[in-house]
């Protein structure tokens, strides 16, 4: 296949995927002009372009060589490595970065009135998915006989048509299963977003792109859920206060004009806040507590 100079990132046309990757792309610094058709775009400031495509196509076009990275689901970019161990192959494509966002999870639901207890509660019985590497995967691993029964679509009526006992699903709030009179019992996978790439470095100048963009995904990626927090306290609460505060770097202790007792905080921390935590705060001792959003940081 014929090298090229430019980078070729594949992604979701439309789904839970699709509008956070275009966000992330975007502030990493990627802009494109989108083709008539909208399934190809061009990059305006960098030489990386876009192709939008369906979720369960991106492996394949990263082992083709078609594209050098795609933003794709776990649950998809594992099931088809599965499939290439399966017929004992090295799989062409590999998990770079996890992103943060589409998380779910591969689970299994039985029907209200199946009891199950454990893993070996499933011998004898037909699961329907349409994840069946993964689904057989799992089973082997829990050394249960179970027949896999493989849909493309509509895996949760599958028990009330008869065509399973139960099924294995992508879960995300658990609605779709309560509206089929289905309960969750175990989780085979946690899935989200991740940046796949070809198992092997390119040879050429698209590697040195990957690099830069790497770097510049994962400054986006590290201050996401950040926030600054700026309050003031008496040096005596200090360490309670310093305590409580989620994911913490080294804060910076600020002296205070016109007083001996009470210093000024700043701190970067990681995750949300909610509002339980600002109260335990407060109570501690702080005041004029701000939280601030992080935009841009260089380490």
């Amino acid at each position: 296949m014929k090298q090229r100079d430019r980078l070729r990132i594949a992604a979701q046309k439309s789904g839970r995927l699709s509008e956070a990757g275009r966000d992330l792309m975007a502030r990493s610094g990627l802009r494109f002009r989108e083709s008539r058709d909208r399934l190809f775009c061009y990059g305006e400031v960098e030489p990386v372009d876009l192709l939008l495509v369906r979720d369960d196509d991106i492996p394949g076009l990263i082992a083709e060589g078609v594209c050098d990275l795609g933003i794709v689901g776990r649950n998809v970019l594992l099931e088809q490595q599965l499939e290439y161990v399966q017929r004992g192959e090295v799989a062409p494509f590999q998990e770079l970065r996890r992103l943060g966002f589409g998380r779910c999870r591969l689970a299994l639901a039985v029907p209200s009135e199946f009891v199950y207890q454990d893993p070996t509660s499933l011998a004898g019985c037909r699961i329907a998915t349409s994840y069946p590497a993964l689904l057989s995967d799992w089973l082997r691993k829990q050394d249960v006989q179970a027949e896999v029964v493989t849909l493309s679509g509509s895996v949760e009526i599958a028990p009330k048509l008869g065509k399973a006992d139960l099924i294995c699903d992508l879960v995300s709030t658990g609605a779709t299963l309560a509206a089929n009179q289905l309960r969750e019992v175990a989780t085979l996978l946690e899935s989200e977003a991740v940046l796949a790439a070809p198992a092997e470095l390119m040879l050429d100048d698209r590697q040195t792109i990957v690099d830069r963009l790497i770097k510049r995904l994962d400054g986006v990626l590290q201050v996401r859920d950040s926030k600054l927090i700026m309050l003031q306290v008496d040096r005596s609460a200090l360490d309670q206060v310093i305590h409580l505060l989620p994911a913490a770097n080294a804060p910076t202790i600020m002296a205070i004009d016109g007083s001996e007792q009470a210093v000024a905080l700043h701190a970067l921390c990681r995750g949300h806040f909610s509002w339980q935590q600002l109260e335990d705060i407060q109570r501690a001792g702080a005041r004029g507590v701000m939280i601030l959003p992080v935009e841009q940081m260089l380490a």
